[in-house]
């Protein structure tokens, strides 16, 4: 089992777009990359925190590469709008991969590259060591109750 880190715009969207890969094990919504080890959302829209809305990727490496996770990453959202996607607007709404290990730094700066040429240069994901995840609980446990 391996774990991908994510950050997408708003983290509801695309949990639900990858909870639908076969080999994508479990999904989970939380925030990265800020300052704190422990945010809410509340604290994370002020803008103040430095963390992303990520979603948190368990999966089977034998059904599914990181690589193929990644080239969906740039499907799934615009990579060329700064801190923002659609009506969502903030540095919580960055493009961000956040990555655990050298493998997948190398991996995603690889796909960022050739995603950004394609694009002639417009692509501002950012691309960085996971630091400070925590999950979204008061978020996750509402759509645990509804399902």
């Amino acid at each position: 089992m391996e774990i991908a880190v994510l950050a997408l715009g708003c983290f509801w969207g695309p949990e639900i777009k990858y909870s639908k890969i076969p080999g994508i094990i479990k999904t989970e919504v939380g925030y990265c990359g800020g300052d704190k080890p422990k945010v809410t959302y509340k604290e994370v829209c002020t803008g103040e925190t430095n963390h992303a809305e990520v979603v948190k990727l368990d999966f089977d490496e034998k059904q599914i590469s990181y690589e193929k996770i990644i080239y969906k990453f740039f499907e799934f959202h615009d990579p060329t709008t700064l801190n923002s996607q659609g009506p969502d607007f903030g540095t919580q709404y960055r493009s961000e991969i956040f990555y655990l290990n050298e493998n997948q730094k190398i991996i995603a700066e690889k796909i960022c590259k050739e995603v950004n040429d394609k694009l002639s240069g417009k692509v501002v994901t950012n691309i960085s060591l996971l630091k400070n995840y925590c999950p979204a609980e008061e978020y996750h446990q509402k759509y645990l109750e509804k399902k």
